[in-house]
């Protein structure tokens, strides 16, 4: 009785109103069909670990630096699965989102800056997407960047359609567009044969170059950014309440259990795909000597003359595009969490959007008009590295109420996981100051 008296909850609005509590789960005996209930939200947290912004440091860091930086990528993912499940699992037993707590526990100047930081690392994330789709609409029907990036902002009306149908049918659109990014980076991974001892061998062991090179550190920083996304972890402890498991500690208990493979199975494919993008960048350009090629336009110029298939850059666009309209989707939900948690103002979600998306299309503009393509390209790992800088302003909040017993009562941290986790909040904090300082030098 002690246990449930700490983990209810104040009367408060949950969540995302229109969508918690909406999904329902089998009460069946059978392990697989409980599960079948619980899978979506991690692989709507998962569209954000392979969306444009990856494409663009991946595809610098295979050309420029070959398989070095795979191990950036698996490290960054390992972190990912770590902070997803601190997420999802405050969100479980708090009944809380992210900024939610961080309303409750900061006051309301503190947590105005977290806003702030919040939305700027969602806009960031949004100029990525645009750039991104603008860039696909470009190579697929020849439509101009600066159109393209206009015409990006329609897909507010795609989301509004979809959220009318239900969040499961957000959940199946964007699982679909997983399925079409894994298949069509299946077929350039076959294409472009790739080294894979080599290849290997870098996954697993890193080089010291990663931290002596600032070069190759700038982009690691951007990878680590486009990897662990600030907003994905407000995000994730939001949309996991969707489901309609019993709010009792039997039933938040099998909610995180169940939660957690679907997080790790869907970044587990995140893994995949990123390392697909830099295999196949490392395979076809730096093998080739093409040591230079960081924007997505180039890269979709010389995939087939070098990979010697005709369709392979039709379908690297097609995988890009797909890319794109996922994100924008996980970025919509995610800025509606932030702005109720934080500052509790409820905004229409059509207008949420047209902000955001104004927010990201304002400067991709002037910088197409004035930069024209070669300056997406810079805009691109700028974004990334931005997510990343990010990143402690909603990590350390996390790993602070992960480990606070009042708020998480049975299911607060353990002392190993809790050490682990700030481990991870100092080398991510610790990254991004050895950053700056070479920058600044």
């Amino acid at each position: 009785m002690a246990t449930e008296s700490v983990l209810k909850t104040d009367a408060v609005e949950p969540s995302l109103p229109e969508v918690n509590s909406s999904v329902r789960i089998s009460v069946s005996p059978f392990y697989w069909r409980r599960l079948l209930g619980f899978l979506g939200p991690g692989f709507l947290i998962s569209v954000g670990y392979m969306d444009p912004g990856n494409w663009a440091t991946d595809i610098a860091g295979g050309s420029r630096f070959g398989y070095t930086l795979l191990f950036v990528i698996m490290a960054s993912n390992l972190v990912a699965i770590l902070l997803q499940s601190l997420s999802l699992k405050v969100g479980v037993a708090t009944e809380r989102d992210l900024a939610q707590l961080c309303h409750e526990s900061f006051g309301p100047r503190i947590s105005f800056v977290l806003w702030l930081g919040a939305e700027v690392a969602i806009a960031a994330c949004d100029m990525a997407e645009v750039i991104g789709s603008a860039i696909a609409l470009e190579l697929l029907f020849h439509i101009p960047l600066l159109y393209g990036v206009l015409i990006t902002g329609l897909d507010v009306l795609l989301i509004l359609l979809l959220q009318r149908w239900g969040f499961r049918y957000i959940e199946a659109l964007v699982i679909a567009l997983i399925g079409t990014i894994l298949a069509l980076f299946g077929v350039q991974m076959f294409l472009s044969r790739p080294d894979f001892w080599p290849a290997l061998h870098d996954l697993l062991v890193p080089s010291p170059s990663i931290v002596t090179n600032p070069d190759m550190l700038y982009i690691a920083i951007g990878m680590l950014g486009a990897t662990v996304m600030p907003h994905n972890l407000y995000l994730h402890s939001s949309i996991v309440q969707s489901r309609r498991y019993k709010r009792t500690p039997e039933g938040k208990r099998e909610a995180i259990r169940m939660a957690n493979i679907d997080s790790g199975l869907a970044l587990t494919l995140a893994l995949f795909v990123n390392a697909a993008i830099l295999m196949v960048a490392a395979a076809v350009f730096h093998r080739s000597g093409h040591f230079e090629v960081a924007a997505i336009q180039d890269a979709y110029k010389l995939l087939s003359p070098l990979v010697g298939a005709a369709g392979a850059s039709t379908l690297f666009a097609i995988a890009l595009l797909a890319s794109g309209q996922n994100s924008s989707i996980t970025g919509t939900l995610a800025g509606q969490v932030v702005m109720e948690g934080f500052i509790h103002l409820k905004v229409s979600p059509w207008l949420r959007r047209l902000i955001t998306r104004s927010i990201a299309i304002i400067p991709t503009i002037i910088v197409v008009a004035v930069t024209g393509e070669q300056g997406t390209e810079r805009l691109l790992i700028l974004s990334q590295v931005i997510l990343s800088l990010q990143l402690s302003f909603a990590v350390v909040p996390l790993v602070l109420f992960a480990g606070n017993r009042r708020k998480m009562g049975e299911f607060v941290n353990g002392r190993w996981l809790q050490g682990l986790s700030w481990l991870v909040a100092a080398l991510i904090a610790g990254l991004n100051g050895w950053f700056l300082l070479l920058m600044l030098k």
